[in-house]
């Protein structure tokens, strides 16, 4: 039995998709399940083997309590990681986080495999709103990256949920090193509208998030990230060693999700 964390998440919810029924449960806040508490985790983890670890929080605090219980439960642990962690821990607060997640799976004695993604495809969807009343989008530019489809990342997953690979860390990228303005580009070009990329001052980004209501640590740690993570120019080949087939462009999956710019 696989357990499932971020089962609502882009790629979470990817790899639900693609395990068999009964072959995976989900671990939902609303069954009482809850990351942040360890005690609500025990009725889950019963008969788990394997979890796929996705952290939410912003910090690492708690994260050697939960894994303490999962290791009294489980044998096995898949960490989502970020492909930025190769550039050193103190990059940026979301790097940081990842790095220490990573230690404190390796620490817990059990099997771990890390996947160390790139650049989430899904995180176009933001710009939503803006496109649906007009053909700019604004915000803080950073550096380019080999943005990845969260469904290539889910299938590596099923693939290493599945068929265990102790001690490997996978670094999953797309095929092609994008800019913001580069996936502005060519979603615009996927809608049949010209739309362009108007980068925001990170003050002004600031600003922005703070008074859109989201919480002020989150905000520090995207603006964070955006102004230090230097450019990639890293594609890797993971995704297709382990599912047997190439990385999605971007393009492709703008073509599957321009209902969320309709």
């Amino acid at each position: 039995m696989i357990l499932v964390t971020g089962a609502t998440g882009n790629v979470g919810r990817a790899v639900m998709t693609q395990l068999n029924p009964g072959e995976a449960r989900a671990l939902l806040r609303s069954t009482g399940a809850d990351l942040a508490r360890p005690e609500t985790l025990t009725t889950a983890l019963d008969g788990v083997d394997t979890v796929f670890l996705v952290w939410p929080f912003l910090t690492p605090d708690g994260a050697g309590e939960t894994l303490d219980v999962i290791a009294r439960h489980a044998r096995r642990v898949i960490y989502l990681s970020s492909s930025a962690v190769r550039f050193g821990r103190d990059t940026d607060p979301i790097t940081r986080l990842h790095a220490d997640l990573e230690a404190a799976v390796q620490a817990t004695g059990l099997e771990w495999t890390i996947l160390r993604a790139d650049t989430f495809a899904s995180n176009a969807l933001g710009w939503a709103a803006q496109l649906h009343s007009g053909g700019v989008v604004r915000g803080p530019d950073s550096a380019a990256t080999a943005v990845i489809d969260p469904a290539d990342i889910a299938a590596v997953a099923v693939r290493v949920l599945r068929e265990a690979q102790p001690g490997a860390t996978h670094t999953l990228t797309g095929p092609e090193v994008l800019s913001r303005a580069d996936q502005v580009r060519i979603l615009g070009t996927a809608l049949g509208r010209e739309l362009t990329f108007a980068p925001t001052p990170f003050d002004d980004a600031r600003a922005q998030l703070l008074a859109d209501g989201r919480p002020p640590a989150l905000v520090e740690a995207l603006i964070d990230s955006a102004e230090n993570r230097p450019r990639s120019d890293l594609v890797t080949s993971a995704v297709q060693e382990l599912t047997g087939r190439p990385a999605r462009t971007f393009r492709e999956w703008a073509d599957r999700n321009l209902n969320a710019y309709s």
